[in-house]
C-alpha cells in the first residue's frame, strides 16, 4: 500500500514538471521578434528612393495601433538621374544643360562700345590675353634668319625681362598676372591700359586723332594712337625699343616696330585681340597674328602690387638650363 502510494505521488509530480516546461515553452516562442522581412531587390541603400522598409510599422503593430502611412512623392517631383548621386548630379551639372548666354556688348550713349567696365559698375578685369603671337606653324612667319635664331635661343633661356620687374610692350602687356584693366576717360579722350602684375604700369592711348611725335624718344610703351572701326578699337603704336619681349615666347622686334592691335568685344565677356607685326628690322614683311580672346572677370579691383618684393622670377625662369651665365651680353 504504502509503495503504492509514493508512486502515485511520483506520477503526479513528474506531471506538474512536464506542464511547468511545456508553459515555458509557450511562453518563449509567444516573446521571440518575428524574423524580418527579405530586402528588396537593390538592398537597404536602394530603398531610400522608394517604399519605406517594413521595419519602420513594427512598432506601432505591437502596440495594437495602425502604423501611419509615409507621405506620397510630389507628382512633379523628378526622377533621380542615372548613375547616382555624386555621380549624376556632377554629370548633369558638366555635361547636360549649356551654360547660359553672355550678355550683349554694352554701349556707350554714342553706340560705341564700352571697352572696360560700365559706369557705376563694379571694376573688372580681362584675363587670359596672347601668351604666344606666331601662329602653330612657325614656318609660316615670315623671320629674318637672325629672328628666328633668337626667338629658338629664348625657348631656352626664358630670363625674359618681365620677370625681373621690366614694363613690357606690346602684346606682352596683357599677359600679366592678375589681369589688365580697361580705363576709358572720355573726357580726355584717352584709354588707359593698366597692369595689375608684373611691373604694375600703364600705357595711354590717344583717342583725339593726334599724329604720332616726329622725334619719339623709344620707350618700353612706345606711343599709341586709337581710332574705331566699326565695333573694333584700331591702336596703331610705335617708337618702341628693344628693352622688351613683344610675348611670352620671346618674339623678337627691333626698334623699327610698327605694332597694330585690333580690339573687338563680341559680348558683355569676350575681347578679342589681334596683332599685325610690321617690323623690317626683324622680319621680310609684315604678318598677322591669329585671333585671341580675353574672358571679363567682374568685381576685380586693382590693388597694391610690388613687383620687385619676394620675386623668385629670375630664380626659377632658366627654361631647359640649370642656371643662369650672367655674363651674357646678349639682354634681353
Amino acid at each position: 500500500m504504502r509503495n503504492r502510494t509514493v508512486a502515485n505521488a511520483f506520477a503526479v509530480l513528474t506531471a506538474f514538471v512536464l506542464t511547468l516546461g511545456l508553459v515555458a515553452i509557450g511562453f518563449g516562442q509567444a516573446a521571440a521578434p518575428a524574423a524580418p522581412a527579405a530586402p528588396a531587390a537593390g538592398g537597404g541603400r536602394a530603398q531610400r528612393g522608394g517604399a519605406a522598409p517594413a521595419a519602420q510599422a513594427a512598432p506601432a503593430a505591437q502596440n495594437g495601433a495602425t502604423a501611419p502611412a509615409l507621405p506620397a512623392a510630389p507628382a512633379d517631383a523628378a526622377a533621380p538621374a542615372a548613375g547616382g548621386g555624386r555621380g549624376g548630379g556632377r554629370g548633369g551639372g558638366r555635361g547636360g544643360a549649356a551654360a547660359a548666354p553672355s550678355a550683349p556688348t554694352p554701349r556707350r550713349p554714342d553706340g560705341k562700345p564700352i571697352l572696360g567696365s560700365m559706369p557705376g559698375t563694379a571694376t573688372g578685369r580681362w584675363n587670359g590675353g596672347p601668351t604666344t603671337l606666331p601662329p602653330r606653324n612657325l614656318d609660316e612667319v615670315p623671320w629674318q634668319p637672325w629672328a628666328r635664331m633668337v626667338y629658338d635661343q629664348r625657348q631656352i633661356d626664358q630670363f625674359e625681362p618681365h620677370t625681373r620687374c621690366k614694363a613690357s610692350g606690346a602684346a606682352r602687356q596683357f599677359s600679366t598676372p592678375y589681369g589688365t584693366e580697361l580705363l576709358e576717360v572720355p573726357d580726355l579722350q584717352r584709354i588707359y591700359i593698366m597692369d595689375e602684375g608684373g611691373p604694375h604700369s600703364y600705357r595711354i592711348i590717344y583717342m583725339d586723332g593726334r599724329p604720332h611725335p616726329k622725334d619719339l624718344v623709344p620707350t618700353n610703351y612706345g606711343h599709341s594712337i586709337g581710332s574705331w572701326d566699326g565695333d573694333t578699337l584700331v591702336v596703331d603704336t610705335v617708337g618702341y625699343n628693344e628693352k622688351f619681349w613683344m610675348d611670352t615666347r620671346g618674339t623678337p622686334h627691333t626698334s623699327q616696330l610698327h605694332f597694330i592691335e585690333r580690339f573687338t568685344r563680341t559680348d558683355f565677356n569676350t575681347l578679342q585681340y589681334q596683332a599685325t607685326i610690321d617690323d623690317p628690322g626683324a622680319y621680310t614683311k609684315p604678318w598677322t597674328t591669329p585671333v585671341f580672346s580675353m574672358r571679363w572677370g567682374a568685381n576685380q579691383d586693382l590693388f597694391e602690387y610690388v613687383c620687385q618684393d619676394n620675386n623668385h622670377g629670375p630664380e626659377l625662369m632658366l627654361g631647359s638650363q640649370e642656371s643662369v651665365d650672367r655674363s651674357i651680353l646678349f639682354v634681353p
